[in-house]
């Protein structure tokens, strides 16, 4: 119950007031409402109908006076002030409603913005060891299963405090009556407890099931060309069929659950009634009336505790859930990114790069239990206004080189320096806004061309947007189709062609005129014609503009003015394009032997 109280005191801190005037509501609609159907029946005998009345043992003086009245009048009275109560009962129980609501979705936008905050400000390598379905199972499955157990917790506080009402309404009636159903409940309680037990080890495989269906379903569907072309529908086919009987075997086993329980109090609850009845009526001689009140108590409070059950089952079902988002808060929060916390909320100016970067004797390891080095002892400088290429082969360390010139991961020792200054703490948000970065698998948000460009630099007049997708050989292409910027892309830009993807990632990174400009083979997909077009862009551009390109294909880097050649997580070649390449039995030139052997 640790986790649920955390996320309680978290709503209490929130609400403050509001929650103790809702709470306070509750107790006087409980009190309302007993008092509205407990004191019909006397009162209805003061007015001379005899339902149970005095004779039921029910002494109210303060309501003589209606004993007095004439009968209609007296009826008249009665109902009226029953009319009156619940009118008055419900109308506080609509605002109490009301405000629960409120309070409920203002702690829940809380929540999903702390969360959804604590995640975003991570650093890259946390994303790197987790898998982007399980955040997603978390954000979504489990914060909603988080939500609905907050839910449960306030109507079980509710349920509560009704029930305190009713039992002190139940013992003003009838103190022996009373006590026996409370003892018997509590002996009842006892025995539950085993359904409770059972309720969180479902919870915990609902958990587990949500998690697998939502991690397969988001490989399937990013996969979906790879099970066309390989003819898999029947495997992944099978493979729903599996999941779906363990979600419904699972669903079986908490309706069993649930509906065991149940019967058990409602079996309980009438195998009470008759006892009672019985002993009354047979060998303590009690009157009809009494017999009357004696279901009346049972009636009143045995359903309370039977909701009490229901709502702790509830509760032990999505506790799972309570301690998975707590954990992904924690752990999201422990992997803050120092400078990039601290500025939450604030709009970094993003820094110029003035004379160079610099890598100064950088060693890396995803994994520090691991003896092998990503990179080891990197020693670079990239001169500003410069295009810089590095190259190398698959593994050889390129991409993580990259990451660590971005201020994405941090070395294990050593320093990323710019402008001579260490990227890192304060200095690390304005360093990260001086950064365009196109990927080698370009990514698209499903809205319009206009969004995904303007996402980066909404200020972004008209002008500049065609200006940025001029640079990048997309205009031609934007102005063809049928609602020109406010082409709405699909899902990661599926409506376009690979190359037509790369050239709008590139319009975007480019459009906020950064001071660094990254490029991962981005002009892998392009046609011979663009990728000259965008080539001699670049050329145009790396006199204002640091240029960093991975390159896989060497062609495309003759005129570099530095390149990087990387084996094994060191850089082992340094210099021009001509001058590696007629370094023989080098990397480089082996990696262009074997290029032009390919084609």
């Amino acid at each position: 119950m640790q986790a649920i109280m955390y996320y309680i005191r978290q709503l209490q801190r929130l609400s403050g007031v509001k929650l103790y005037l809702n709470l306070l509501g509750m107790v006087i609609s409980g009190l309302l409402e007993s008092s509205a159907v407990l004191l019909l029946v006397p009162m209805l005998g003061m007015a001379g109908i005899q339902l149970g009345g005095n004779a039921a043992g029910i002494d109210l003086p303060m309501f003589d006076f209606i004993s007095e009245l004439p009968q209609t009048s007296a009826l008249a009275l009665v109902l009226g002030a029953y009319v009156l109560i619940v009118l008055c009962q419900n109308l506080i129980s609509r605002f109490v409603a009301i405000r629960n609501v409120d309070i409920q979705q203002s702690y829940s936008r809380k929540l999903r913005y702390e969360v959804y905050g604590a995640l975003l400000r991570a650093e890259w390598s946390f994303f790197l060891k987790k898998r982007t379905s399980d955040l997603i199972n978390v954000m979504t499955t489990e914060l909603a299963r988080v939500l609905a157990g907050i839910s449960s917790f306030l109507q079980f506080l509710t349920s509560l405090l009704f029930t305190l009402v009713q039992i002190g309404f139940a013992f003003w009636l009838s103190p022996q009556m009373t006590l026996a159903v409370l003892v018997c409940a509590v002996l009842l309680s006892l025995f539950s407890r085993r359904f409770i037990r059972k309720a969180k080890r479902l919870g915990s495989r609902s958990s587990e099931l949500g998690k697998q269906y939502l991690a397969g379903i988001t490989d399937q569907l990013n996969g979906i060309k790879d099970i066309k072309s390989n003819n898999l529908e029947d495997s992944r086919l099978s493979w729903m069929h599996e999941f779906t009987g363990e979600v419904k075997s699972e669903q079986l086993d908490y309706t069993r659950l649930r509906t065991n329980s149940q019967l058990l109090y409602k079996m309980s609850s009438t195998l009470l009634i008759a006892v009672f009845i019985f002993v009354s009526f047979r060998f303590l001689h009690v009157e009809g009336p009494y017999l009357f009140l004696v279901i009346l108590v049972f009636a009143r409070l045995w359903p309370t505790f039977s909701n009490l059950q229901t709502l702790l089952e509830q509760l032990a079902s999505v506790l799972p859930a309570f301690k998975q988002l707590q954990l992904l808060h924690e752990e999201s929060l422990q992997a803050a990114e120092h400078g990039a916390h601290a500025q939450s909320g604030t709009v970094a100016a993003p820094m110029t790069l003035k004379r160079s970067l610099e890598a100064r004797d950088v060693n890396f390891r995803y994994n520090p239990q691991e003896e092998n080095y990503s990179l080891r002892s990197v020693d670079v400088v990239i001169p500003a206004n410069r295009m810089t290429a590095i190259v190398g082969r698959s593994g050889a360390g390129k991409s993580t080189l990259v990451d660590l010139l971005m201020g994405l991961i941090q070395p294990e020792s050593g320093e990323i320096l710019a402008d001579g200054e260490p990227v890192t703490g304060e200095r690390l948000l304005p360093y990260r806004r001086s950064i365009g970065y196109v990927a080698q698998d370009p990514f698209l948000y499903n809205a319009t061309i206009r969004d995904n460009l303007t996402m980066i630099k909404p200020d972004a007049s008209e002008a500049e947007l065609w200006e940025a997708l001029e640079f990048a050989s997309s205009a031609d292409f934007v102005r063809k189709l049928p609602q020109g910027l406010d082409t709405l892309l699909g899902d990661r830009g599926v409506r376009l062609s690979g190359g037509e993807r790369q050239r709008l990632v590139l319009a975007r990174a480019i459009i906020r005129k950064p001071s660094i400009l990254v490029l991962d083979e981005a002009t892998s997909a392009l046609d011979t014609e663009n990728e000259k077009r965008i080539q001699e862009a670049l050329e145009r551009l790396k006199a204002t503009v640091t240029v960093i390109v991975i390159a896989h294909r060497l062609s495309t880097i003759r005129g570099a003015d530095q390149i990087l050649v990387i084996d094994q997580g060191r850089v082992i070649q340094q210099g021009v394009y001509s001058g590696l390449a007629s370094e023989q039995g080098g990397m480089f030139s082996r990696l262009l032997s074997s290029q032009e052997e390919a084609m």
